[in-house]
């Protein structure tokens, strides 16, 4: 009798313990990709407000949501956590990326690139190099770690709402377009 009992609380274990590690994990690519969504939301709010495409209150009552997001998502980042979990973090950064582009007047003057849209770009790139292998594993992992850098560097600049200075901005700027070149000479 006592061995049916410890036999099946044992199995009871491990299969909890099995489902737990099966559905809990990092992901890596999903704090990547809100943390590039967080850097375009930021942007746009700031180019919207230069322009006065959105007004003072409609800037600070996206920043604030934007705050509130980037708290969840400082709660989420490095940890072992549901994939639903994400999935609601970059749902609430998509409907806050669609109300400040329903909010934002489309401007008729032709904008360079910003830092968020490149650090965009780049990503899809070095993914693509990743996938195609045109990448070597080492350059693809160094690369990588260079944006992540850059990304987490624009990121801890604009913590809070506060907008990047002109010499914060050249240089991410900077260091994109030397990651650019970097990553073009394996095309």
């Amino acid at each position: 009798m006592r061995k049916n009992i410890f036999i099946t609380a044992l199995m009871l274990f491990g299969l909890s313990l099995f489902s737990g590690c099966a559905s809990m994990q990092i992901w890596p690519d999903y704090e990547r990709s809100a943390e590039n969504k967080m850097i375009v939301i930021q942007e746009r709010i700031g180019d919207g407000l230069k322009t006065g495409a959105l007004s003072l209150d409609q800037s600070q009552m996206f920043l604030t949501r934007l705050k509130i997001i980037r708290t969840d998502y400082a709660e989420l980042r490095d940890k072992i956590v549901y994939q639903e979990e994400w999935d609601r973090l970059h749902g609430r950064l998509d409907a806050l990326g669609e109300d400040i582009n329903r909010a934002h007047a489309q401007t008729t003057r032709i904008e360079s690139p910003r830092n968020g849209d490149t650090i965009v770009t780049l990503q899809r790139r070095i993914d693509d190099g990743r996938i195609s292998r045109r990448l070597p594993p080492t350059e693809e992992r160094e690369f990588q770690a260079r944006l992540d850098s850059i990304r987490r560097e624009y990121l801890r600049i604009t913590e809070g709402g506060r907008p990047a200075t002109y010499e914060e901005r050249a240089d991410i700027s900077r260091r994109l377009d030397s990651l650019a070149m970097d990553i073009d000479r394996f095309r």
